[in-house]
This record gives structure tokens, sequence and C-alpha cells, in this order.
């Protein structure tokens, strides 16, 4: 039997983030202003061609599957690569520190800004549309932050960790790693998160934190073929 994160974008548009899914049975996406992610229901030629008609000429998709990924013939993969799965193996408790504040809407533009340096994921402006935020600030100026992407029942997905370069090295993210997952812990769910297979020194740091490896991931950016 498959896991529910083998499919993590379908299983989440699926179950606890559907009042977010555009699509339909077959194949569903997230709204592109959240996230570019999107699915199929599976491998069957209805659900591709499903998955095929949910982007404009001009949109790229996401797509993250344990097991090969079936390309419908109408797309085009622009970008692919390796990624891991990792799932907290260990109950995260709670902790609190006066440094950390949750990120409200008015925190957007600043989150997007440092996201968009620091190149932790796929980040928009609306992505507190996924979930709660949290982020440290020197002066008033975010500095490190993470939050909750994705959803399923069960399982929330850490995301969004980052820290702005001239303040590396301080312990900054590690701190919100350690929040953030035990947030999704005390909600009585299990903290899992995505990573580059080529991000050993991440891995090697969720390792260290009480996450393991659950899976190979495979990772493909799509759009119309022209």
């Amino acid at each position: 039997m498959k896991h529910i994160l083998d499919r993590p974008i379908w299983s989440a548009l699926e179950t606890a983030h559907a009042d977010l899914a555009e699509g339909g049975m077959s194949a569903r996406r997230y709204p592109p202003s959240i996230v570019p992610f999107a699915a199929s229901a599976d491998d069957t030629p209805e659900s591709l061609d499903a998955l095929e008609n949910l982007p404009s000429p001009e949109e790229s998709m996401i797509l993250v599957e344990s097991g090969p990924i079936a390309i419908p013939p109408g797309l085009a993969v622009v970008t692919e690569a390796s990624v891991v799965q990792m799932v907290a193996e260990r109950h995260h408790e709670r902790i609190s520190d006066s440094r950390i504040q949750p990120l409200t809407e008015a925190d957007a533009a600043d989150m997007l800004d440092l996201a968009t340096l620091t190149k932790p994921g796929p980040f928009t402006l609306r992505a507190q549309s996924l979930g709660s935020f949290w982020g440290i600030k020197s002066e008033g100026r975010l500095v490190a932050m993470a939050g909750q992407r994705m959803r399923q029942t069960g399982f929330i997905e850490l995301s969004g960790l980052c820290t702005h370069p001239d303040f590396q090295g301080r312990g900054l993210g590690t701190l919100l790693f350690r929040f953030v997952a035990g947030e999704i812990a005390s909600s009585g769910d299990t903290a899992y998160l995505h990573a580059y297979a080529a991000n050993t020194s991440a891995i090697s740091l969720y390792k260290t934190h009480g996450f393991a490896l659950r899976a190979e991931m495979n990772m493909r950016v799509v759009k119309r073929r022209s």
C-alpha cells in the first residue's frame, strides 16, 4: 500500500488543502499565486490529460512524487531535480523564545524578499495561505523565518526555512527549525520536509534534529509545449 506522502501534492489537495484546490477529480493544483504545485490523481490517460490542461500557456507547474513522474505529451520538462523527503521520527517538544514572532500579511513582502535572496524553495506573497509562519527580526528587519506548507491527514510540511546571509552561523535557522517542528507536534501531526538531495549539509542537520529519510523523490517543473 502506498504511503500518503508518496504523492504529497495530490494527497494534500485531496485532504487538508482541498479547499484550495483548482481542477477536478483527475488532476488538481494550488492557485499559482500561492504555490505552483500540481498533481494528477494517477497515471491514467484521463488524469494526465486533465493535468495537461491545468496551466495557461505562460504558467509553469511543479510536480513531486516518489516514483517516476508521468509527463503528459503536451507538457515539456523545464527543470528536474532529485529531492529527499524526511519525516520526524521523534516527538519535538514545544519551545519558546522571545525573538520568535508570528508573521502576518504585513510581513509578506519582506518574507518574499528573504526567500528570493536565500532560495529555500517556491515562495510567493501568498505563502501564508498554506499555513503559519514565524520569523526573527533584527531592528525591524526580517532575518530568518520558517513555517508550514503542505498538509495531509496527520502530516504537516515544515518549509520556508531560511536565514539572511548576514545572520547565518548564529543558530537562528536551527532555532526556528526546532520551533516549527514543536508547533507541528503540538497539534498532533507529524512534521515532514523536503530537501534537495545534493544539499547534504542540510540533510545532516535535519537528521541531527530527529528527522529520518523516508523516501527519495523526483521533482519536475513543467509547462505547456509551444
